[in-house]
């Protein structure tokens, strides 16, 4: 069993930054794809960022060059520093993570979500 835990959501005005966290716990063999998810109310969920199994990034064309993903492969953790903060920008963020349990057994995970609101 894994577990995705989020944090650092919260209000922030247009323009600002907030930086979330994604650690991951449980029983994890390894980590094949880790990143974040995000929704707006009556949008569909869309891909924010995520690191690929080739240990690259993919970022949304809507937030490259304002948000950036890294890791700490110790802790099992991702982090999004989000710069530059605007209004659409705002919305429930998910971490996702595809995680196998032992080899050959990949399980993909979710979290809870954290809310980030942004002000005009």
């Amino acid at each position: 069993q894994v577990q995705l835990v989020e944090s650092g959501g919260g209000l922030v005005q247009a323009g600002g930054s907030l930086k979330l966290s994604c650690a991951a716990s449980g029983s994890i063999f390894s980590i094949n794809t880790m990143g974040w998810y995000r929704q707006a109310p009556g949008k569909q969920r869309e891909l924010v960022a995520v690191f690929t199994k080739s240990g690259s990034t993919n970022y949304a064309d809507s937030v490259k060059g304002r948000f950036t993903l890294s890791r700490d492969n110790a802790k099992n953790t991702v982090y999004l520093q989000m710069n530059s903060l605007k209004p659409e920008d705002k919305g429930v963020y998910y971490c996702n993570a595809d995680i196998a349990v032992r080899l050959y057994y990949a399980v993909d995970y979710w979290g809870k979500g954290t809310l980030v609101t942004v002000s005009s």
